[in-house]
């Protein structure tokens, strides 16, 4: 066992003294030691009740024999550090959660792992973790929120969000306002819709990395502790038999996972975070590969923001292996690939057959013929750009109109709540890329505010940042190079013609190359809001958004 390195032998003996301190007896240092690396705190909604996840998860290792040690990881809200200067943090937090895990876990000898996360930047971080370090390792999520219904439709975050707009352009009142307060987020759990977090909980399941079901047991369900105490057990057969993350993530999971994305209609975060996944798990992607499959994947699920179903709905349907299922039919999955059940993928899925086709549509009426996500490319975006192609108002797949610019997302909300902008018109948000933010921030306010103010089937917002996964409308994200690089975006001015053709991947600005070529004389960026602390150091190294923002020390 790895942990023989701080347990065995008489050189031992002070090491053996300290875990007996802990509280340890001889007969549980003798057991494979078991990291349970949970996420809880008390500001997260998502993670609230992770701490009886961790004692379900603990009370399965040692069922299977073996010792589990837990230690915490940080969790960023998304939402809470939504609209504000903490939103920064967010996506740089992904980091630091892989950072530490590999700290600890090294540190301490550690033969194995359960990772217990939740939300947006922790279920990546923590497989990040566990495809470097590639000792055997299993996800245990916490599972998603309810939604509950009020006047009629079932509600979540983004009622809120949206519902600011409503306000502010005098569509609803203060007791309204109120009463969508208390009814949008009524239990713990990842926020309910096919936001970033559930994306990321439904493809560890994809990427084999996690148990079915894992991506949709409700958070308030005793399944979820059933299932908490099975990850416990397995991950003793994962060290019994060495299969490791590096054996389970591999270029045909990561294809899976590509493919179940675009079928769900994941959050355009995924395509932060796969490439990052695939980064540290030595088989890199790049998003010209994601979108060939999602060309060729049909999208079977409108979940929320795209439509009025929520992860509730998808789990009652059968779940994340009935959407494989339904892929399977058509040979759009690999099926051979290992996962943490010791089984392949196909026999995971085996069986498990759509149970309602109004939430996963069957193969021959999809709801569209091409997958949820799209990457958009053209002179405005060199390397690229994503968006939810899925959550597009028919009458924005494609769209002209002149740019409105804004150099932070703070003016531009600030601009949306003043009634600056008008039908037809782009927004434009820059500087808020990895480098140039730093931190590439989550914009859900201002896209939220349109929509609210009914706007978001004739505007559009183009930035270098990114886009929460409960963002509807034409929001396209990641624009790369971005701003503080010198991409094309930095040298937008009000009243360009902008060009988006999202069914026909293109993004491109109407500007000659020569009027181009002229702005940029003289040029110097604007430089990050941030310049101290851990951000400095974030930005020195972080790599573009189409490369997934991974921390590059080369």
């Amino acid at each position: 066992m790895y942990s023989d390195i701080v347990k065995k032998g008489v050189e031992k003996t002070p090491h053996r003294s300290l875990f007996k301190a802990s509280g340890l007896t001889d007969e549980e240092i003798e057991r494979p030691l078991i990291g349970v690396v949970c996420s809880k705190n008390e500001i997260v909604p998502g993670h609230v009740h992770l701490g009886q996840i961790a004692e379900a998860v603990k009370a399965g290792v040692r069922l299977a024999g073996g010792t589990p040690l837990e230690f915490p990881a940080i969790a960023v809200c998304d939402g809470i550090a939504m609209g504000h200067v903490g939103m920064k943090y967010s996506l740089a937090s992904r980091e630091l959660i892989a950072d530490s895990i590999e700290s600890m876990a090294i540190a301490h000898g550690l033969d194995a792992l359960v990772l217990i996360p939740n939300c947006d930047k922790i279920v990546p971080g923590m497989i990040i973790a566990a495809a470097r370090l590639n000792i055997p390792a299993i996800i245990c999520s916490g599972g998603p929120m309810l939604s509950v219904n009020y006047k009629g439709k079932f509600r979540d975050l983004n009622t809120n969000f949206e519902a600011v707009g409503a306000f502010k352009a005098g569509t609803i009142d203060e007791t309204e306002l109120k009463n969508l307060e208390e009814a949008a987020c009524p239990s713990c759990g990842s926020c309910s819709g096919m936001f970033t977090a559930n994306s990321m909980n439904c493809l560890t399941e994809v990427l084999g990395i996690a148990l079915p079901g894992n991506g949709t047991i409700p958070a308030v369900y005793s399944e979820r502790l059933r299932l908490a105490k099975h990850t416990g057990m397995q991950i003793m057969q994962l060290l019994e038999k060495n299969i490791r993350p590096r054996d389970i993530i591999t270029p045909d999971s990561l294809y899976n996972a590509l493919r179940v994305d675009m079928a769900l209609g994941c959050s355009t975060n995924s395509m932060l975070h796969l490439p990052a996944i695939a980064y540290e798990a030595k088989c890199p992607i790049t998003l010209d590969y994601a979108n060939e499959i999602s060309e060729a994947t049909p999208n079977l699920c409108h979940l929320a923001p795209a439509g009025e179903h929520h992860v509730q709905d998808l789990y009652a349907a059968g779940g994340v292996t009935a959407v494989m299922n339904e892929l399977s039919k058509a040979n759009l999955l690999k099926l051979d690939t290992i996962t943490v059940t010791g089984k392949t993928q196909g026999e995971n899925i085996e069986g498990h057959e759509v149970k309602d086709y109004t939430v996963i549509r069957p193969l021959d009426n999809p709801y569209s013929k091409t997958g949820g996500i799209a990457v958009l490319k053209g002179n405005l975006a060199v390397d690229g750009s994503v968006v939810k192609r899925s959550a597009v108002a028919p009458e924005m797949l494609k769209h002209e109109g002149p740019a409105k610019v804004f150099d932070s997302e703070d003016e531009a909300i600030a601009a949306i709540y003043a009634g600056k902008i008008v039908a037809g018109d782009v927004v434009v948000i820059r500087y808020e890329g990895p480098k140039g933010g730093p931190g590439m921030r989550e914009m859900l306010s201002p896209t939220s505010a349109i929509c609210g103010m009914g706007l978001d089937k004739e505007v559009a917002l183009i930035t270098d940042g990114r886009f929460s996964g409960a963002t509807r409308g034409a929001a396209i994200g990641h624009v790369s190079p971005e701003a503080v690089e010198g991409g094309p975006i930095a040298f937008l001015k009000d009243g360009d013609i902008i060009e988006i053709d999202i069914m026909n991947g293109i993004l491109n600005v109407k500007v000659s190359d020569e009027e181009m070529a002229q702005r940029k004389i003289g040029w110097k960026p604007n430089e990050p809001k941030i310049k101290t602390g851990y951000l400095r150091r974030y930005s020195k190294l972080v790599s573009s958004g189409m490369q997934g923002a991974v921390m590059l020390d080369d």
